[in-house]
């Protein structure tokens, strides 16, 4: 497995777009198994793919704050992300481990090592909770998602770490679907940052899946280029209501 991280600059809606772009040249072998990271140079509310914004976004705080409200590829729920809010991605070949084969295989396995990998980082409890979030000391410090092909899958998250929790209240709503031990909790009593810079948890992440340090891969960019055209840099697609 490799690992890079992308340039500090890139635009939110082109970070989406490597996600998954890395995992089409996964799926089509044409890059082996990688983890990357990505932290939005800008704050932006990311919704899952199968979601109105509408019903999860307090649409005019983020317009009055110049807020995009993008999409993504994965499914999930809807997550502002921005400086202090690190992202990574893992894309995998689904013969790669057993337990890969199945969805709540795949959530367990990752889930599981990035609760280890969290574990060795920081004080306190860490434990996985409703299949996909880490919760440190009983808050919610990352959520996770997963999109799956024929023979490549992707399983992505984010890390808060130094983001200003208030803006999450003031740009979302309560979530359409929430998991049972959230009990109605209001977001700044559910989330929290965890105590811990963003190199020091990529540094765990990588050496959790033994990953190596590698250059950006150049296949990847050229998919990148056409997802901007076809989806990623096209308002529609951000803003499309679910079916």
């Amino acid at each position: 497995m490799v690992t890079f991280e992308l340039p500090a600059t890139t635009p939110p809606m082109e970070c989406l777009a490597w996600d998954e772009a890395l995992l089409d040249a996964v799926e089509e072998e044409a890059c082996e198994a990688a983890l990357w990271f990505w932290e939005s140079p800008i704050p932006c509310v990311v919704v899952g793919y199968g979601q109105t914004p509408e019903r999860e976004v307090h649409m005019e705080a983020c317009r009055a704050d110049d807020v995009p409200v993008l999409r993504r590829c994965s499914g999930g729920g809807t997550v502002v992300q921005g400086p202090g809010c690190l992202s990574y991605a893992l894309a995998l070949p689904i013969d790669s481990a057993p337990a890969l084969a199945t969805v709540s295989g795949t959530n367990a396995h990752v889930m599981a090592r990035q609760r280890d990998a969290l574990a060795r980082i920081v004080e306190g409890t860490v434990v996985v909770r409703g299949h996909t979030d880490l919760v440190w000391n009983g808050r919610k410090v990352s959520g996770n998602a997963q999109r799956r092909k024929r023979r490549a899958l992707l399983f992505h998250g984010t890390f808060l770490h130094g983001f200003d929790l208030a803006r999450v209240t003031r740009w979302l709503r309560a979530p359409s679907s929430e998991p049972a031990y959230r009990e109605g909790r209001a977001h700044e009593a559910f989330i929290s940052n965890v105590p811990c810079p963003a190199r020091l948890i990529c540094k765990a992440l990588a050496d959790e899946w033994q990953a190596m340090p590698a250059a950006v891969p150049r296949d990847a960019s050229i998919r990148v280029k056409h997802l901007l055209e076809e989806r990623y840099a096209r308002a529609e697609w951000h803003a499309r209501r679910a079916s």
